[in-house]
């Protein structure tokens, strides 16, 4: 199956991690002081599905939770969200959730994670061999689960499965360098993971870390264009370009206040699939993912953050459109 067919069918199986976040209420408040926090899902691949099947998609979530009252927190806001739960399994021992506690405050943001013994790591080959992927239209993966093992090897088994059953992967970069034993691992790494999938969303500096220095990312990401992928090159401020069938399209962003800089990505991955979903131009799919990117960091919170089809629509009704890049 083609890449837009496979997007269209709607159907998506989502490789990575499920946190707890907690972020301090209400807005403006520094971690440090705040007396009250607000829980809700976090974890950058959780955070997709529940943008995903907000925007109408169905979105089955592959990894391991712990085997507490956190995990079961994760696996509820899961299925609060209507996010496909079937693949999580639990782990016991000392493996953890990860747990991100921010603030709703861009100056001098702060977002304090927690994954030592990450629970997410240890997905096995078993159980990315359960996963019924003629079910599914399209694999996910944010980069975070190549940054150790099991999880590393079994995504990419995960991804050859993907091949297997004619379905297209699409790869979040999402380059944390906490997560990682070294650069240079992580960028051998996740170069790999590129070059084996069909889709691929980064940013500038992500790009430029896989090529080995910021000023050469633009290039990278033509290079893998040139191989028949498509890739979006995110530029924050100065928008996107996306690279697909030879052609380069440039496109704004929504401006908003900020509240956090967090979610930005996850949501725009989900804006931009749905949109392709929904019969977007390409152009207007990315577009789409830039309001909802706007959106998420412009309110508390990541998961709940993400829109719906009612507030995307209300959104671009209130701003007069994207700024021209």
């Amino acid at each position: 199956m083609n890449l837009i067919d496979a997007i269209t069918s709607r159907k998506f199986v989502v490789f990575g991690r499920a946190g707890m976040d907690m972020f301090a209420d209400p807005v403006g408040t520094k971690s440090e002081l705040a007396e009250t926090f607000r829980a809700d899902l976090g974890g950058s691949s959780a955070n997709i599905c529940a943008g995903l099947v907000k925007l109408g998609c169905e979105a089955a979530l592959v990894t391991s939770i712990s085997d507490d009252a956190v995990g079961r927190f994760a696996q509820n806001r899961l299925e609060h969200y209507g996010v496909n739960t079937r693949y999580l399994r639990t782990v016991g021992g000392e493996y953890r959730l990860s747990l991100a506690v921010y603030e709703s405050c861009i100056e001098d943001f702060q977002n304090v994670i927690y994954r030592n013994g990450a629970v997410d790591f240890q997905v096995t080959n078993d159980d990315v061999d359960r996963v019924d992927y003629n079910t599914f239209g399209a694999l996910i993966t944010a980069g975070t689960v190549f940054a150790s093992e099991p999880s590393r090897s079994s995504t990419f088994r995960a991804f050859e499965n993907a091949r297997a059953a004619g379905m297209p992967v699409i790869f979040d970069i999402d380059y944390r360098p906490y997560s990682w034993p070294s650069p240079e691992v992580a960028a051998d790494v996740l170069s790999r993971a590129g070059d084996a999938s069909d889709l691929i969303v980064g940013n500038d500096e992500e790009f430029g870390f896989m090529a080995g220095g910021i000023e050469k990312g633009l290039d990278k990401a033509r290079e893998l264009a040139a191989s028949g992928k498509m890739v979006i090159y995110k530029m924050g401020q100065e928008g996107a370009i996306t690279l697909a069938d030879g052609e380069e399209i440039r496109t704004g962003i929504y401006p908003v206040t900020a509240v956090k800089p967090n979610g930005a990505g996850d949501s725009f991955m989900a804006g931009l699939l749905a949109g392709i979903a929904d019969g977007l131009s390409l152009r207007d799919a990315v577009l789409q993912g830039s309001a909802c990117a706007s959106i998420v960091v412009s309110q508390p919170g990541c998961a709940p953050a993400m829109p719906t089809p009612a507030e995307l629509e209300a959104f671009l009704a209130a701003h007069a459109g994207p700024t021209h890049p």
